[in-house]
């Protein structure tokens, strides 16, 4: 299928790489379909409206970030998206690329929960204070060595 994208113009995706935020995500409830797809910039994806091509979303796998994240989530709000076992899942973060030079951050605090199987999602909010919605990725590669 085709569909029109902010960043790269019209792109070929498989309907495998659909995926339903059925409450959509925070501040953008009304959008509920997107399809992921890699972005040019290794090892990020884009997050991309099937509804509004003017709205996507660079992602990230947050362990790649952060190795020692860590995120709680019940077992009533995985179901809500029919997660059944810990391997249905897979999660990304939402990441920030400010126009004026200021550190890109990725979004710690409200991860995107995906459901392999069927690929339902949810995005939540974390109560632990060490998550934050800024959390500044070249710091963090520093501090783990990744960066020369």
């Amino acid at each position: 299928m085709e569909v029109e994208t902010k960043a790269q113009g019209t792109v070929c995706v498989d309907e495998s790489q659909n995926l339903s935020f059925p409450a959509g995500l925070f501040g953008f409830e009304s959008y509920t379909e997107f399809v992921l797809f890699e972005s040019e910039y290794k090892p990020f994806f884009w997050l991309q409206s099937v509804q509004d091509k003017s709205l996507a979303f660079l992602v990230v796998d947050p362990f790649l970030i952060c190795s020692e994240y860590e995120l709680d989530v019940d077992d009533k709000t995985l179901a809500e998206i029919g997660v059944k076992s810990p391997s249905d899942v897979f999660v990304l973060a939402i990441v920030t690329v400010p126009p004026n030079g200021t550190p890109v951050t990725v979004n710690l605090q409200g991860p995107l929960i995906v459901n392999k199987r069927n690929k339902n999602c949810l995005q939540v909010i974390l109560s632990d204070p060490q998550w934050g919605t800024k959390h500044d990725i070249l710091a963090e590669m520093k501090k783990r060595g990744n960066l020369c």
